[in-house]
């Protein structure tokens, strides 16, 4: 019988997907689940909420609750498989200090989760946290999985990968949905679909695309084109990347935007129309989260006949390909030794994986198309930059790391970059240990 542990189990509607989808698969469902949170009615929401589906789906599983710092240990105490989820600081106050301030310099974004002056400072305020659970878990579930879900995924998996003994794999959603959705999108069918996908998470390249055998690039290309030339839509960026690169990239238009140095710029407007770039999209979504979480909140937590149907998440096919040692194929974040020849071995990339009772098993890759390893590497820059803030406790490898995002270093001149991570600093207050 496995025990699962899940960090930022508030995540009520995440903790359905996952939590949902072990109960409903033969190998995990008598297993002991235990929700870890600091929050403590969203905490007893998701335990309420998860005990109606497992009433409802046989009963066999056995749902504990932990709140607070105190009681961390007693959580992860005998784990099998670790699921992190967590948001440290929230949308208020940090998500908001993380767009506010470097609007007042006039660095615009858009997510502001994965890279750019957002993902450093999230990167920052989230990995000491992350640490803190590595060390609880080498105290007493050594040889559990930890199975990543929090953004930034390449700089927090890094971070525990080079900052613990803790085996980690970082999981997310981009890798299943990509080549499916991109010819929905185009309105392409498909009897026989294959893919490969790799590179690093939120830039992996869908490398190759066929139908039984046949190339399907050419007439998603084609139909790209057309769709960019014709309307405006939701993405128009990864379009673009794909007619200048070669290749489509696995995360929405609206992430890539703030990846890259072509995109945002305060010195040209009229790209932010022509390319139809949401900013501030992720704020936005949080207010509109927020109004709606009551009348979801009674959907999910008080629904005694709620139900469940398993979802995309990788998660608990990792968990039933690990018990049953049934292999399972994921795109997984992983450190790079040699998987990827031309992106640095200290970076995590994505990469398929096969999974079994041996584990997390990444595959040889190879090299990536030049230019797409170059556009990666941009990225790969900021991150071991920030990753080596955390490990080390440097305010310079902060300053570093800013510099060299893309994005900010297109828009601003060192001294902003400076001035602007100091104001940062200051508004985050206690969430960022401090830093020498």
């Amino acid at each position: 019988m496995a025990k699962i542990t899940f960090m930022g189990a508030g995540s009520t509607v995440f903790a359905k997907n996952v939590l949902g989808d072990c109960m409903l698969t033969p190998a995990l469902a008598d297993a002991t689940i235990a929700l870890y949170d600091i929050d403590a009615q969203r905490l007893a929401d998701s335990k309420m909420m998860l005990e109606n589906i497992n009433k409802n789906h046989g009963g066999k599983a056995t749902v504990e609750a932990y709140l607070g710092v105190d009681n961390r240990r007693a959580a992860l105490a005998g784990a099998n498989y670790v699921v992190n989820a967590i948001q440290v600081g929230g949308y208020e106050p940090c998500t908001v200090t993380d767009f506010e301030i470097p609007k007042k310099y006039g660095l615009r974004q858009t997510i502001a989760d994965t890279l750019g002056i957002g993902g450093i400072f999230r990167t920052l305020r989230t990995g000491p946290v992350m640490l803190d659970f590595a060390r609880d878990m080498e105290a007493v579930c050594p040889d559990a999985w930890f199975l990543n879900y929090t953004n930034p995924m390449s700089m927090l998996t890094g971070i525990m990968l080079r900052g613990s003994a803790v085996k980690t794999v970082g999981l997310c959603h981009s890798v299943q949905v990509c080549a499916p959705h991109l010819l929905k999108h185009l309105g392409i069918e498909a009897k026989a679909l294959q893919w490969q996908i790799a590179g690093i998470n939120h830039q992996g390249w869908l490398l190759e695309i066929t139908d039984g055998g046949k190339d399907l690039y050419p007439e998603i290309k084609e139909k790209a084109a057309a769709l960019n030339a014709e309307k405006k839509h939701g993405d128009m960026v990864r379009f673009e990347v794909m007619r200048r690169f070669g290749y489509y990239i696995t995360e929405s238009s609206e992430h890539s935007a703030e990846y890259m140095p072509y995109w945002i710029k305060k010195n040209y407007p009229e790209l932010i129309e022509r390319y139809n770039i949401p900013l501030d999209e992720y704020p936005r979504r949080c207010v509109n989260q927020i109004k709606g979480w009551e009348k979801q909140r009674d959907e999910l937590v008080h629904d005694q006949n709620l139900s469940h149907s398993r979802t995309h998440e990788y998660a608990s096919y990792i968990m039933e390909a690990m018990e049953t040692d049934v292999p399972y194929r994921i795109g997984g974040n992983v450190m790079n030794t040699g998987l990827i020849t031309n992106l640095p071995p200290n970076a995590v990339v994505e990469v398929p994986c096969m999974v079994d009772r041996n584990g997390v098993v990444p595959c040889h890759v190879g090299a990536l198309p030049e230019a797409c390893a170059a556009l990666n590497r941009l990225m790969i820059n900021s991150q071991l930059l920030a990753v080596e803030a955390v490990l080390t406790g440097r305010k310079d490898y902060v300053y570093q790391a800013a510099m060299l995002d893309p994005h900010t270093a297109a828009e601003l001149s060192i001294d902003e970059i400076v001035a602007m991570c100091d104001d940062l600093f200051e508004a985050h207050g206690d969430w960022i240990p401090a830093m020498k």
